[in-house]
Parts: structure tokens; sequence; C-alpha cells
């Protein structure tokens, strides 16, 4: 969900002065319409969409990669707990920040209040990175296969997640007459601002960036796992995620509403391409000079044993 600025309504304005919108809901058109509510009987499907996103990247993201080299499964349950934590914290955070940041300083219940949308992936990411790294010190396991298993972890979970988005109406893009373009007619829908209902009287639909995400993110996870059936080196994997990841930004947030901050390029865009230009080089400074990720692992370990390579 977009910052409450005056800003981003005079950009989302502009997409409707300029697009043809939706006709009435009496005309004949091909579009898809969501009724859901976002709260079921007190839960909001935005968190039961992350619930179920962490039990299944857990199990086929994180076990699934780290049961081929013998890590306890023990070891990847306080691992995956203590990055999924502070993963959600720097998402949330990272999102504040880069939105209406002074709103949310004159509001800031609405921070911790995560299930309206507004989560920057990047800045998961980022903190779910430093967290890992810091646990492979403290832990002795190898940073690089832990990266690794987090790369499947995100995009197996991610799509999952981004249900919740579809059902909430968080991430939109601008109207669109495509038969795929979705419409809201639940009153209580979280649309972003400038966004309007699907009424009798005006249905608009946008575009499902939302969905775009999704797919981006699947397509993301057949490259890795076409890597891991590569047997490329240990580290590989991760680095390759955070690469395709901001590549994936800079071409879907076309297609997503956020208005532009410098030179036409949306805020996540500037990240991406930060990413692609420091980070990604400095992971792999990281990696060559620790070997490329080599690991020795100690298979069946009563409790978490030093594992090279970190």
């Amino acid at each position: 969900m977009e910052p409450h600025t005056t800003s981003t309504l005079h950009h989302l304005r502009a997409w409707h002065d300029g697009a043809v919108l939706q006709p009435d809901l009496a005309a004949p058109i091909a579009i898809i319409q969501i009724g859901i509510d976002p709260v079921f009987f007190h839960i909001h499907w935005y968190g039961l969409m992350y619930a179920i996103a962490f039990v299944v990247a857990f199990r086929y993201g994180v076990v699934a990669h780290l049961s081929r080299y013998g890590i306890d499964r023990a070891l990847m349950e306080r691992v995956t707990g203590w990055t999924i934590l502070f993963g959600l914290i720097g998402a949330r955070l990272y999102y504040v920040v880069q939105s209406d940041l002074a709103y949310y300083l004159q509001n800031p219940v609405h921070i911790f209040a995560v299930w309206e949308g507004g989560m920057a992936f990047f800045g998961a990411i980022g903190a779910s990175s430093l967290t890992l790294f810091v646990l492979s010190r403290r832990w002795g396991f190898s940073f690089w296969m832990a990266l690794d298993a987090g790369a499947f972890f995100a995009t197996v979970g991610q799509p999952i997640g981004r249900i919740g988005n579809v059902i909430n109406g968080d991430i939109l893009g601008p109207p669109s007459t495509a038969p795929w373009a979705m419409a809201y007619t639940n009153p209580h829908a979280i649309l972003q601002p400038g966004f309007a209902l699907c009424v009798p009287a005006s249905c608009t639909a946008y575009q499902p960036a939302a969905v775009y995400e999704a797919i981006g993110t699947l397509i993301i996870l057949g490259l890795l796992l076409l890597l891991r059936r590569l047997h490329v080196a240990v580290g590989a994997i991760g680095i390759s995620y955070v690469a395709l990841y901001a590549v994936s930004q800079l071409v879907i947030f076309h297609w997503r509403a956020a208005m532009p901050t410098y030179h036409g390029l949306a805020q996540a865009q500037w990240t991406a391409v930060a990413t692609l230009l420091i980070a990604v080089p400095a992971l792999l400074l990281l990696w060559n000079a620790s070997g490329r990720g080599r690991a020795v692992v100690l298979v069946d370990s009563p409790r978490p044993q030093p594992i090279l390579g970190a």
C-alpha cells in the first residue's frame, strides 16, 4: 500500500486521466472482480498467507535444500525463526522509511499495522542477510549455505504471501482493460490512495501488480532450481537471487503504483540499482575471499557444530 501523499494522488489521477476506464458493471466486460473481505472471522488474510508462506517455505525451501548437506533440523528451525523475525522488522521499517515517514511519525501506531499492507522486500533481504551473517559467526555454520537456503525460502514463500496482497488490493498498477485486470467490490478492500472500488455507477479495473510480482518470483525460483541442478558452488544461488530479484523490481515496478522519485524511477527501482551496483559486487568479493563458499558439513550432529567456509 502506497503512502498517503498528495504527490501519489496526483500521479494516480494522471493515470486515470490518460487511460480508458472500465464501463459500468452492466456492460459485458472481461475483468476479474475481487469481493473477498480482507478480514475473515477477525483473521486478516494478509497475515494468514504470510503464516502459510513461512511454513511451506521452511519445509520446501530451507529443509529441502539444507537436508542435502546433512544440516541438523533443530539448527534450521532456530536460524529460520530469528531470520523471519528480523526480516519482517526490516521489511516494515524500510517500507516506512521509503514511504511517507512524516505520516508514520505522526501516526506511530500505523508503523506496526502490517495487516494494512506495506512491506518492502528489499528491507527483508538486507535484514535477513545480516541476521544470517551474525548467526553464522555465533553458531558456526556456513553463511553462504544459509544464504542459498534463504533464497529458496524467499522464492517459495513470497508467491504465497502475494495472495494476501491480491485479497487486500494493496499492490495495484494503473487502470487497465486487460481481461486479467482486477476490480475490487468489497468496501473493506485496502486500496491505495487514488484507487476506487468497483460500484454499479463506475467500475475501474487495475493492473494486478501483485500477480506480476508472484510470477516474477516463480521465474526466479525456476532459475535457482536450474543452478542447483548444475551443482554451482555454495553461495552462488544466494547471490544470484539477490541480483535476479533486483532486476525483477526494475521491470515489475513499471506496472506498480509508485511515485517516481528521480529520473522517472520509483524508490524500489533505485534500491534495485544500488543493489546491483553495490550489494551484489560486495557479496561477490566476500564470496571470493571466503573461497567461494567451500563448506565441510558434519552430519547428524547432536548440537550445532562448526561448518567451515562461512
